[in-house]
């Protein structure tokens, strides 16, 4: 099976890719030379593609700025200029399939291939859909999905199939070494413990509430990890410095190994991206989310109340945050065993723990009726 895999911009666009790529080389479905990323230089997925040894090529693209209206001619003339570079990239490579999870530079290759006859398929992991997938669904073989609010903002009902992020199914698969919190931060296993972050970077919002909350905090019965993010912590860690904090509380930058201590958490501090809404769905982890306002068409938002409306989280609005609320709702979740119990169940109904798998097979279903 040869596949062009596109995606960019983001870490929803990227990691599932990434994990798909990692369970069809488990299954010796492909080798490195059957796989190809195609992405921009200047996205996210130029550091961690090459990084994993997978193949890429890039697309000079961009996408439409609203604000600067007249700059729009740029970046029509450069998606003309890139289905042409998409074009021949499609016929050196000679694909069975193209994939694309979203981002403009997926609408260019994805485009192009379903204009050639070649199966495609993408994935759309938020609840919100983006404008490069909405665009490409009118084009493309089949579409997965992750959210059921997604499914009613696509028009071809008879394309939709739903596997879930491929993500998922990575994170449960991942002989991750379990990270022991009492050698590591002097934290009993035993006790109901609380991981606190915001990204690798840290989230202002949360760091700040955070602090405010720290007095009720450490004497609570609970254990907290609060990791403030590379960018924060040195800030943080001085005004902390004349302050002693309870032995409940431990303040780290970031945390290496999260699929080694994710298991272990009685509940999560989030943000609410499609990928570590995939972590925490596959694991059961309850989570409490705090989405970022500063995302496209406040799909954080959105992918946070559905699945607080399956009764596996609950959401906090960075303009509602508050001590009050923020304690409140940790305190609900770990000083009550059979709440944090139902969330946890409902949690792992969101999650698909064969969702690689699933995409997998619309993948081949799709090449084999090609062949016939």
């Amino acid at each position: 099976m040869r596949i062009i895999f596109s995606g960019g911009g983001t870490g929803g666009h990227i990691y599932p890719i990434m994990a798909l790529i990692e369970r069809l080389k488990e299954r010796k479905l492909v080798t490195d030379n059957d796989i190809l990323f195609v992405g921009t230089q200047k996205g996210l997925e130029s550091k961690i593609v090459p990084a994993a040894g997978v193949p890429f090529k890039t697309l000079k693209i961009q996408g439409f700025d609203r604000r600067h209206i007249l700059k729009n001619f740029e970046t029509i003339d450069l998606f003309i200029k890139a289905t042409k570079q998409a074009k021949q990239i499609i016929r050196d490579f000679k694909p069975d399939i193209v994939f694309g999870t979203g981002g403009y530079v997926s609408g260019a290759i994805v485009y192009e291939a379903a204009k050639m006859h070649i199966p495609t398929v993408i994935h759309e992991s938020n609840s919100v859909v983006g404008l490069a997938n909405k665009f490409l669904g009118h084009y493309v073989n089949k579409i997965c999905y992750t959210f059921d609010d997604a499914a009613q903002q696509f028009s071809e009902k008879k394309k939709l199939v739903k596997t879930g992020n491929p993500r998922s199914q990575q994170v449960l698969g991942l002989n991750a070494e379990k990270v022991d919190i009492q050698k590591k931060w002097g934290l009993d296993p035993q006790v109901s413990t609380i991981l606190i972050f915001g990204g690798s970077r840290g989230a202002l919002a949360i760091n700040n509430i955070v602090e405010k909350s720290l007095p009720e905090l450490e004497i609570k019965p609970y254990q907290i990890i609060w990791a403030t993010g590379q960018l924060y912590y040195e800030g943080i860690k001085q005004r902390l410095a004349n302050q002693v904090l309870g032995d409940n509380i431990k303040v780290v930058p970031y945390i290496e190994n999260m699929p080694g201590l994710l298991p272990q958490m009685t509940c999560v501090v989030s943000r609410s991206g499609a990928t570590s809404l995939a972590e925490f769905t596959a694991l059961g982890v309850p989570v409490i989310l705090i989405p970022s306002p500063n995302v496209t068409h406040n799909h954080q938002m959105k992918n946070a109340l559905d699945m607080e409306k399956a009764g596996g989280a609950l959401v906090i609005a960075e303009n509602d945050l508050n001590p009050n609320n923020f304690v409140s709702s940790i305190d609900h979740i770990l000083l009550d065993t059979e709440y944090a119990k139902k969330m946890s169940v409902a949690s792992k109904k969101m999650g698909v723990p064969d969702a690689s798998d699933q995409v997998i097979k619309v993948m081949q279903d799709l090449i084999a009726s090609k062949e016939n």
